[in-house]
């Protein structure tokens, strides 16, 4: 698993700047904030036809070499966004390529990954790796938004224009792509493999698969409404903050979510699966919304802290419930079909959310978000409460 864990790692490094760079870039580009929610669903849109496609035939190939194909996926992806300029190309890259402009993994690698890791635990086990494997993520998207102030740093020393310093960025980004296929050209076969029924499409655990399909894309579309590269957005619109400061904040919310990586494992042992997605994430959402409103920067920092702090707890929980209500043969196409819609339908708020900036509507992005996904939280508290896994 650590060519998997170190993977990942690199991953969420570069997708924790690249959430926070991409609008900046976009802007000094000569784009509007309506382009940016335009590329923003393109990625995401991109990513969940590639995810659609793992769920269908993903099954007929090991899933080593899928990985290998979605990290030179990742380098291209790099390379191009650093080397163009036009909107076109670089709406297609955006479809096509890996860039992630959210706080979460949406990304082709995610149902392969899950599916790997499923095969290494039962149970609290299972909890507790899939908590280790968000906690690399968190930690690491909190360095990668620290690291977003890089352009600047390399403005003031090598005295380079601002628009070069966001493509070595890019080109970095292409650069860790390399270094994940690398390493997964280490990884091995799983040793459970013979033991483990071999990969199949959905079939016996098809009823519960799309129950959850349709409440996480509820959920999936609410949070495309407040993704990092729109959250740096309304910070640059609403307070006038710096790159460096926006890049700070990410940071220090990446840590506070990494500490509820820790946390998450220890909660569901004791509450329950289902009453831990649902109790952290409620009170996450009215600190959402209440920020939207608030005078000062501080208290909105103060919010949004908050919210970091709760509102991915659930994230290894239900990564770990999905695996738990469904056969060993079919987790590898029900990470794929509960990760589809949830990609489809976050990839459409982006846009809806960049043109609410675009005609002044600063505080709406963040109040939809938070009344959509209380009502999610709801919906899936009554739907699964007493379900057995």
């Amino acid at each position: 698993m650590l060519p998997l864990l170190v993977g990942k790692a690199l991953r969420a490094f570069a997708d924790g700047y690249v959430a926070v760079l991409l609008p900046a870039y976009l802007l000094a580009l000569g784009f509007g904030t309506l382009d940016v929610g335009i590329l923003s669903t393109a990625t995401l849109l991109g990513s969940a036809f590639a995810t659609l496609a793992v769920g269908a035939w993903g099954h007929r190939f090991h899933h080593r070499n899928l990985l290998l194909g979605a990290a030179l996926l990742m380098l291209g992806t790099g390379l191009s966004f650093a080397s163009l300029s036009a909107f076109l190309p670089l709406l297609l890259v955006a479809f096509i390529g890996t860039l992630n402009p959210s706080s979460g993994d949406v990304s082709v690698f995610l149902p392969l990954e899950h599916a790997r890791l499923a095969e290494s635990g039962q149970g609290t086990a299972r909890t507790v790796l899939f908590a280790r494997y968000s906690l690399l993520g968190a930690l690491f998207a909190a360095l990668g938004a620290l690291a977003s102030g890089v352009p600047q740093l390399l403005v003031s020393v090598l005295r380079i224009e601002l628009l070069s310093g966001f493509r070595v960025m890019f080109v970095l980004y292409g650069l860790m792509g390399g270094a994940v296929w690398l390493l997964y050209r280490r990884m091995p076969a799983p040793r459970r493999e013979c033991a483990v029924a071999a990969p199949q499409a959905l079939r016996e655990s098809k009823g519960v698969v799309v129950r959850l399909a349709l409440l996480f894309s509820l959920d999936s579309f609410a949070g495309g409404l407040a993704i990092n590269a729109l959250m740096a957005l309304w910070f640059f619109q609403r307070f006038d903050l710096s790159l460096a400061a926006a890049g700070s904040f990410f940071f220090w919310a990446g840590l506070l979510s990494a500490v509820s990586q820790l946390i998450a494992p220890k909660v569901a042992e004791r509450i329950g699966l289902v009453n831990t997605m649902v109790f952290t994430h409620i009170p996450a959402s009215i600190c959402l919304i209440a920020a939207a409103f608030v005078p000062t920067l501080g208290l909105a920092f103060t919010l949004l802290f908050v919210r970091a702090l709760l509102s991915q707890m659930d994230v290894p929980v239900r990564s770990a419930f999905v695996m738990e209500v469904v056969t060993p043969a079919e987790r590898a196409a029900a990470a794929s079909f509960t990760a589809v819609p949830r990609s489809l339908a976050s990839a459409i708020s982006p846009t809806i959310g960049g043109a609410m900036f675009a005609v002044g509507w600063l505080a709406a992005p963040l109040v939809v978000c938070g009344i959509l996904k209380i009502s999610y939280d709801l919906m899936l508290w009554r739907a699964f409460r007493q379900h057995k896994t």
